[in-house]
């Protein structure tokens, strides 16, 4: 029997991809295979979206696109609030960027080895092609941060938020937005409260209260700004971390 019919039969009408993805994390080797062979031409489809071209199953970076699938089924987290899906994505497409990136630095190693006895134009030419991949690294960073800006819009509309709401209602002092990431990361650190945000999109300003230095009042004036910091610590997002990191030291 093919995979896909397999993992059809195995999945009840009422069990959702985040159930079998349950199944799959307590052990079930079979369904894993099954499930990342039904995935395959949505980890091509990812992987092309950063190549900007067709990938097939014989390119190495569809290799790495699989490998990403992978680790994407065993670190997901429903209570993270965002779907499988939309975090595999995130998943295959920094790996995928890792990789190309770490071929981009081999090429340029290779480039700048200038031997004695080259001439003038192909040392040049070695030249022209490091800037060329100090422009592609430029490039494939900018992605990264567009990639991460869209996923991490989409879960503010989980929470009824958006992106411009949250820039015109962030704190305006830094000693507010300071006290508002921690009071995140308090959150983030207390499964209970956590499951709580997460289940009900509700912040739980009167528990939160009981754990934190400030009023509920701030707390609940600053509650959209909190619980976007907070999908920024609970979930994978390597460049609005360093956001984050700048807020707490300045």
């Amino acid at each position: 029997m093919k995979p896909v019919f397999s993992l059809l039969l195995r999945t009840s009408k009422k069990q959702t991809l985040e159930e079998s993805i349950n199944i799959i994390q307590k052990g079930d080797l079979e369904l894993r295979n099954d499930l990342i062979h039904q995935y395959k031409p949505f980890v091509a489809k990812t992987v092309s979206s950063v190549c900007k071209r067709y990938i097939d199953e014989k390119d190495d970076e569809f290799s790495i696109g699989l490998i990403a699938f992978n680790e994407a089924i065993e670190k997901y987290s429903s209570e993270k609030g965002n779907s499988l899906l939309a975090f595999a994505e995130l998943i295959i497409k920094r790996k995928v960027i890792d990789y190309i990136r770490k071929e981009a630095k081999n090429a340029q190693n290779i480039y700048m080895d200038l031997q004695e006895g080259d001439d003038l134009e192909s040392s040049q030419s070695k030249v022209e092609a490091s800037l060329s991949i100090d422009e592609y690294h430029r490039l494939s960073e900018q992605e990264s941060r567009k990639e991460e800006i869209l996923h991490f819009t989409k879960e503010l509309n989980e929470y009824g938020l958006t992106f411009k709401e949250l820039i015109k209602q962030s704190p305006k002092h830094a000693d507010a937005r300071q006290n508002a990431i921690k009071v995140a990361v308090i959150l983030n650190e207390n499964e209970d409260l956590k499951a709580i945000l997460t289940e009900k999109k509700q912040l739980p300003v009167k528990q939160l209260e009981k754990l934190v230095e400030v009023s509920r009042k701030t707390i609940e004036r600053n509650r959209k700004y909190i619980i976007a910091m907070f999908i920024i610590l609970s979930g994978n997002y390597v460049y609005l971390r360093e956001y984050l990191k700048g807020v707490l030291h300045s």
